[in-house]
């Protein structure tokens, strides 16, 4: 007799089976077991019970080594939470990969090596629920799973972020005795093939499971449609629900935004309730006033409680509207990460992340790349945020076989193509946050496509439809695009003017950056089609690991796992535990939603509402001017009920022509009133307006150091390799042979080497991308640069001693270089003066490098900094807007941003000055730069500006390190004084800094001065 193994097709193979004694899906809701109850929206209060907490767990390696349910013995299984994922219980491993499949591209075939999770525990229903139809609920299995209770097997279901609800009524035993739950989840299923996102491959039960219980004649759907007229002026709220068993009549009330009752009737369930709403009665919401009213339904005893907004969502040529408006979205895209338990978020920190947004501007999200945990959305409802809800689908990795289209052009795919399209929808489709349905992300685009959308439209007509892959919008309602440079932007939406456009994914929040933001945000404010974008992402995916006594963050390939993208997942806005970096209020001040800018005399300055709906009367906008380091008192601005979109001119509060010293005017926008999101003084807008005046050059201690030391400055001593200068305490010694350069005063040594020239910044992680910056650094051996001393000549005169070196720059091996001129002169008072100038010489010079300026080591005794420039937080070319132009101080340590992926950081941009002290020597050392036209009284510190950092680590330990902890600090202070640095663009996937933020290999000439104190 043949036999054959494994004599079936398993469910988890099987692309014909997607979900087994499921019931359909419907809205998210529960039901209360009074209308007081159902008002809280705490889910705590309804008939609900909870089966989160501690179930057995029994790991396998395959779905037939799994223990049977109908012989299990659970005594010595492990315990396991639920919700979590079994590979941070200590179960397999998180492997992360961005495109590739980490296992053989055979669709719909699984390995039968496919680790396999047995979850098993008790449950007792609750008593009063006697009589009822017993659900059980899962919000989210990855990837696929069966169910059994008290050993019978109940049904199957796949689509891991998609809940799964199964009537187990006939399977249970009486009221007050115990049940046993069984649940058996699969790592891979052919539903794993549309569920390649760029996350950690997961498993298990990761949300939340519970029991509701449904009456013999209950409701078990409704669908919400506050229908706004194109008037804008009167909307009919409509209702339908769906019965199970008998109809019979539904009291129906709706309370308006202020909790008070607008309309109460009691009618049959199998009507449809339509209540008219205008006037001042209909309020409708957008992201800038969330204003919602609440809907209570009540059948047979129980109460469903729905909060609903009116809005108007529509697409007519080349824009959409909401409320008749052409929005703006100013969006991020948020994964559901946490760094300790992965896809399983907390409601609280969700709520954290939301809060945040709020306060930081952003008023959209795009779900990427699956529906988020229900609660997400009942929070974007309240607190105001455009939603794009994206369909848990995504195929990328098919871009690695030889036909791309392979499934999602694949009539035998149909079927699960659009259950992702109904789950989406059918359960999130009350929200009034959800503007526009997403098909998924990255997976071609097919006949497959064309069929969820269709199903969409029959379904919903209220919103409307996004697919960055519908390249020509065939289906999608816009067209979108992924790290589209601003050039690349305006060239498609001159040529694509027939639908709106918008990009899913803008400026890659890898690391240090994304730089640009100024630029794509003035796109969306003045391109007529053009109506936002999403930075890419919100946070970065890193795990907390522990290694004895190292704690990290932790990406792909620090578990093992191969292939994997390493650390490609390090890309948010904020680190791995949400601390939001540079980046953050960075992005949160370019979208801010009032700007304010001086004419182009500087006599008047023009306010602009950035909001598409409300004026700014809920703002109290308030000016003062800093100046030589001080600030004036606040003062109230007085400004008409400026409309949104509109834009108001007036007279600027303060005469320039009155500073006697470089000032700035700043005017703020603060919260007039608590908001749900912040508080009462929040501001939410400012901008800093540079008003000219004389320099502040210098700072007090230059000042001084100049007018009380000038006891003239002589060579003391020369030998055939080195110069000896002297001036009053100081001594410098200049190398001959290498150029290098030593200060000493009083016998303490405050430069230890240079200043000498400095080309290279480390890389960040956009720069170490194949379209960054990075590769070609490394082919021109940018780090490795070598000074060759060509001749040096010194004199004395009255103004100092002047050495003058002359100098080429240049990597080993390569025939490219710098000629640069370095002239030092130790003036009369025992300033240190360098007069740089150079030119880039060579057929394989780079066009840019990464900064040009000068490199000195000081002690680490100096390991507070003071300055005059932006700040407090770190800034390059195109990221600064963020900090404002002020004097500020540090210790040379918090100038330093621990990313978790190390890499350069810590510039500091637009100085005037800055000083460095060593307490504990009781000295100062200041820096500044000259404008070459200066010793002119007509030179500003616009003229003057420079960057710097300090820090104790050099270029090579940051490009070394692959995690923090590979970092170990020098017994220095490496300080950089730029007169040119190289931007952050956003490389990654997008594009390298634009032109005016790169530091190109072009003739310079700058002078710095240095002074100890």
């Amino acid at each position: 007799m043949a036999l054959a193994f494994p004599g079936f097709l398993p469910a988890w193979s099987n692309q014909a089976v997607l979900h087994n004694n499921t019931e359909p899906p419907r809205a998210h809701f529960f039901s209360y077991p009074t209308v007081e109850a159902a008002l809280s929206l705490d889910r705590e209060e309804s008939l609900f019970h909870s089966l989160n907490g501690t179930w057995k767990f029994h790991y396998d390696q395959s779905p037939f080594e799994a223990p049977a349910w109908n012989s299990a013995d659970v005594s010595s299984w492990a315990d396991i939470v639920v919700p979590g994922h079994w590979q941070l219980s200590g179960y397999g491993h998180p492997h992360y990969t961005n495109i590739d499949y980490p296992f053989p591209v055979t669709p719909p075939n699984v390995s039968y090596v496919n680790p396999t999770g047995s979850y098993w525990r008790e449950f007792t229903v609750p008593e009063d629920w006697n009589g009822d139809e017993v659900h059980l609920r899962y919000e989210g299995v990855d990837s696929a799973f069966h169910v059994w209770v008290n050993g019978h097997e109940v049904g199957y279901s796949q689509g891991s972020r998609n809940p799964s609800e199964f009537d187990i009524t006939k399977y249970l035993v009486g009221a007050g005795e115990v049940n046993t739950l069984a649940t058996r989840v699969y790592q891979w299923s052919d539903a794993s093939y549309i569920e390649d996102q760029d996350q950690w491959w997961f498993s298990g039960i990761f949300r939340d499971v519970y029991l509701i219980p449904f009456a013999p004649s209950a409701i078990v759907d409704f669908d919400v449609d506050p229908a706004v007229d194109e008037s804008l002026s009167f909307a009919d709220l409509s209702l339908n629900v769906t019965v199970q068993a008998d109809h019979a009549d539904m009291n129906i009330k709706v309370l308006d935004p202020s909790g008070e009752l607008y309309e109460e009737r009691t009618l049959p369930s199998s009507e449809t309730f339509v209540k008219r709403l205008d006037g001042d009665d209909l309020q409708l919401w957008s992201a800038e006033t969330p204003t919602l009213y609440t809907l209570l339904i009540t059948f047979r005893g129980r109460t469903i409680s729905q909060k609903i907004g009116f809005r108007r969502v529509v697409q007519e040529g080349g824009n959409f509207y909401v409320n008749g408006k052409p929005i703006t979205l100013y969006g991020i895209n948020r994964h559901e990460h946490h760094h300790l338990t992965g896809r399983t978020v907390a409601y609280e920190d969700m709520r954290h992340d939301l809060l945040n947004m709020k306060r930081w501007n952003i008023n959209a999200i795009r779900t990427a790349h699956q529906p988020h945990h229900p609660a997400l959305y009942q929070v974007a409802d309240e607190l105001g945020f455009y939603v794009i809800a994206e369909a848990d689908q995504e195929c990328h990795g098919f871009n690695n076989t030889p036909d791309p289209t392979w499934i999602s052009d694949d009539p035998s795919w149909e079927n699960a193509f659009v259950d992702r399209a109904v789950q989406l929808v059918e359960r999130l489709k009350n929200h009034a946050s959800i503007i526009i349905w997403s098909l998924g992300n990255e997976c071609t685009f097919g006949s497959n496509h064309v069929a969820m959308a269709r199903w969409i439209r029959e379904h919903d007509g209220s919103r409307i439809i996004h697919y960055e892959q519908d390249h020509d919008a065939e289906v999608a309602d816009m067209y979108s695009r992924m790290y589209y440079s601003p050039e690349e932007v305006i060239s498609y939406v001159t040529n694509h003017t027939n639908k709106p456009f918008i990009l899913c994914e803008f400026a890659h929040a890898m690391g240090n950056g994304p730089g640009g933001l100024v630029e794509y945000i003035e796109m969306f404010r003045s391109l007529p089609t053009m109506q936002g974008g999403f930075v890419w992402e919100f946070n970065n995916h890193g795990l907390t690991k522990k290694e004895g006594n190292l704690t990290y963050y932790a990406y792909g390939g620090d578990y093992g796992g191969v292939p994997n993208d390493g650390d490609f997942l390090m890309d948010g806005l904020t680190l791995s535990d949400h601390t939001p970096m540079p980046s953050v209020p960075q992005y949160a001040k370019v979208i801010q939603p009032v700007s304010i800018k001086l004419t182009e005399g500087k006599s008047q300055m023009v306010i602009v509402n950035h909001y598409d709906f409300v004026d700014l009367s809920g703002l109290n906008p308030a000016w003062h001017v800093v100046q030589d380091g001080k600030t004036t008192e606040p003062q109230a601005l007085e400004l008409p009920r400026i409309p949104g979109g509109k834009n108001f001119t007036m007279d600027l509060p303060v005469n320039p022509d009155d500073l006697s010293q470089e000032a700035w005017i700043i005017v703020e926008f603060a919260l007039k009133e608590d908001k749900p999101w912040a508080e009462k003084g929040h501001v939410v807008a400012w901008d800093q307006m540079y008003l000219a005046g004389p320099a502040a050059g210098a700072s007090a201690a230059i000042q001084q150091r100049d007018s009380d030391l000038d006891s003239g400055a002589r060579a003391s001593r020369y030998n055939r390799t080195r110069i000896e200068v002297e001036s009053g305490p100081s001594q410098f010694r200049f190398d001959l042979l290498e150029g290098n350069v030593t200060w000493n005063v009083g016998g303490f040594e405050v430069l230890q080497q240079g200043p000498e020239i400095s080309l290279y910044r480390a890389l960040t992680q956009n720069d170490e991308a194949s379209a960054g910056n990075g590769a070609g650094w490394e082919r021109a051996r940018l780090s490795m640069v070598h000074t060759q001393v060509r001749g040096v000549s010194w004199q004395e005169t009255a103004e100092g001693v002047t050495v003058h070196q002359k100098l080429w720059i240049a990597p080993k091996v390569l025939e490219w270089g710098v000629d640069v001129e370095l002239i030092y002169t130790v003036t009369p008072s025992g300033n240190l003066r360098i007069h740089a100038r150079g030119e880039f010489a060579g057929g394989t010079t780079p066009d840019v490098v990464g900064r040009i300026g000068l490199f000195a080591i000081l002690p680490r005794d100096f390991d507070q900094v003071s300055w005059f420039g932006r700040g407090p937080g770190e800034s390059y070319p195109d990221s600064k807007d963020a900090w404002r132009t002020g004097q500020y101080h540090s210790s040379v340590e918090d100038l330093f941003t621990y990313y978790d992926y190390p890499q350069e950081n810590g510039n500091r941009e637009d100085l005037r000055w800055v000083r460095l002290t060593a307490p504990g020597k009781g000295m100062t050392i200041d820096a500044r730069r000259i404008d070459q036209s200066a010793n002119s009284t007509a030179a500003t510190g616009e003229d003057q500006k420079f960057s710097f950092t300090a820090r104790h680590y050099l270029p090579s330990d940051l490009d070394r390190a692959k995690h923090p902890y590979d970092l170990s600090p020098w017994n220095f202070t490496a300080l950089n004084l730029d007169y040119n640095i190289h931007g952050l663009g956003s490389a990654t996937v997008g594009p390298r800094p634009l032109p005016q933020a790169r530091c190109y290999t072009e003739p310079f000439d700058f002078v710095f001065e240095l002074s100890v104190v």
